[in-house]
């Protein structure tokens, strides 16, 4: 029974870390800097539980005491889940991302990490009756815990975590812990049943909660890829009542007016609109991100303005959020739109025919300011370039200051379609305030010829007008992004 214990507290292990990212998602994101916390800090505490529990196991080597340490374990798991609506928003209002992150990461997670670390080692002193194999008892017991943390891995990456929820994984695990413990030592009984019913009652608890949101029309959902928040907001300009998709801590991902589905409700999608105003004989579109697919919802049921409606080809990575798009922002079957699920790049370098399309559209995210880097690169907008004829156009939405300490993610961008693209125009959607964090819209035309940037259409002429000419390159500004060199995360801590 030693064993299966140590096989169950690999697989919690490894299960944490990957629930992890989805605890801390909504608040903090999904960077680079947030991956880099919770696994430094994971690793950290294992190593300590893994050098404290060898010192307590040599001095008290009783099955019973690495009971209580696994259901010490439960308890802490547990925590995590009680514990996180409460201390990641505080963290997101008070610290920066580093900060809040490791904060963050060491306040939910080192405790449970800890008195897991200390069950291989505990476990290997409870096994050791011959020095001569000693060798083989440490192998085997580690070779388990390993093997079940790869179990771990898998189970939670390619299925648990987008069939029961990140709550619910998590809760999970504090009751396999508790088996754990029992698998240990039968004794300690009415501490071991108090602990199931604690998580069972948490579980009731939440799942109450979740009832009440749902019936607010607030969802808390998991994808294959991520976790996703989904509820009701008022426009701050129109006072509109807005349905919204969010994946990050700030602002939204995608939002759909409820007094008509096919507006575009965020300002920076109305940019998309100029497709047609720089390509009028506009037959073919590829764009890459779909969200909640309010643009081609928009596109798509007003041919008049899109040349009387023109294909559109969708790539979206996640699934789930197409899915939740179908459920919750009115996304039907809409002629002349294909729906591909895949990574973008993928589409690209493999599906993307060489000049099938007219217009590009770029607005890919991992969460509200995350960008996949090896979709802001060189390579990846000369892929772009491949796919499109030859008076093709790209529009590329980017977050980033244009001036100042904050621009940095912009300059990189801008000198990357730069150097694929002989014309590259910038607009922005607050062109008074170029040094505060916007949305920024690239527009990057294949054939060099200048861009019409005046139109008889009010809103086109409005949209055009916010177009912004960029100080010439310094020696400072970073370099052009490539697949081998692309650190868009760390451009994007400023803001």
């Amino acid at each position: 029974m030693l064993e299966i214990a140590v096989f169950l507290c690999g697989a919690v292990v490894m299960v944490l870390e990957l629930a992890g990212s989805r605890v801390l998602a909504p608040f903090l994101g999904t960077s680079i800097v947030v991956w880099t916390s919770l696994i430094g800090v994971v690793l950290g505490a294992l190593s300590l539980g893994y050098w404290w529990g060898g010192r307590i196991a040599d001095r008290r080597p009783e099955p019973r005491l690495l009971s209580r340490l696994i259901l010490l374990a439960a308890l802490a798991t547990l925590l995590i889940a009680g514990s996180k609506g409460l201390l990641l928003p505080f963290l997101q209002r008070k610290a920066g991302l580093s900060a809040a992150s490791l904060a963050g990461a060491t306040a939910l997670f080192a405790p449970a990490a800890i008195l897991l670390g200390m069950v291989s080692p505990f476990a290997v002193r409870l096994r050791m009756k011959d020095a001569d194999a000693s060798g083989r008892t440490a192998g085997t017991l580690y070779a388990l815990s390993t093997v079940g943390s790869i179990a771990g891995t898998f189970a939670a990456g390619f299925w648990l975590t987008a069939a029961i929820g990140t709550t619910n994984l998590v809760l999970c695990m504090a009751g396999v812990l508790v088996l754990a413990s029992f698998c240990i030592h039968r004794g300690d009984l009415p501490a071991k049943l108090a602990t199931a019913a604690l998580i069972g009652l948490t579980a009731l608890g939440l799942s109450i909660y979740d009832r009440q949101l749902r019936a607010a029309d607030i969802h808390d959902l998991d994808t294959p890829y991520q976790r996703v928040l989904v509820y009701n907001a008022r426009n701050n300009r129109t006072g509109a009542l807005l349905k919204m998709l969010s994946t990050g801590p700030e602002g939204s991902q995608s939002a759909m007016d409820l007094s008509d589905p096919t507006l575009l409700a965020l300002p920076y999608t109305q940019y998309y609109r100029l497709a047609t105003h720089f390509r009028p004989d506009l037959r073919r579109v590829l764009m890459l991100g779909g969200g909640a697919c309010s643009f081609p919802k928009y596109a798509l049921s007003r041919p008049e303005e899109f040349g009387g409606g023109p294909r559109m080809d969708v790539v979206e990575i996640d699934p789930g959020v197409t899915d939740i798009a179908r459920r919750h922002f009115g996304l039907a079957e809409l002629p002349g739109l294909a729906l591909r699920h895949g990574d973008a790049r993928r589409f690209l370098n493999h599906d993307a025919a060489p000049g099938s399309y007219q217009v590009a559209l770029v607005d890919v995210f991992t969460s509200h300011l995350s960008v996949p880097f090896h979709l802001a690169t060189r390579e990846t907008a000369q892929a772009l370039s491949r796919a499109l004829d030859d008076h093709g156009v790209v529009l590329v939405n980017c977050i980033s200051a244009a001036e100042g300490g904050k621009s940095r993610f912009y300059r990189a961008l801008l000198a990357t379609y730069r150097s694929v693209f002989p014309r590259v125009e910038s607009f922005l959607l607050e062109p008074e305030d170029p040094s505060s964090p916007q949305n920024i819209i690239l527009a990057a035309f294949k054939d060099g010829e200048e861009p019409l940037l005046h139109s008889d259409n009010a809103d086109y002429a409005a949209m055009l007008a916010t177009r912004y000419l960029p100080p010439a390159p310094l020696p400072g500004d970073p370099p052009v992004l490539t697949d081998d060199f692309a650190p868009v995360d760390h451009y994007l801590l400023d803001l």
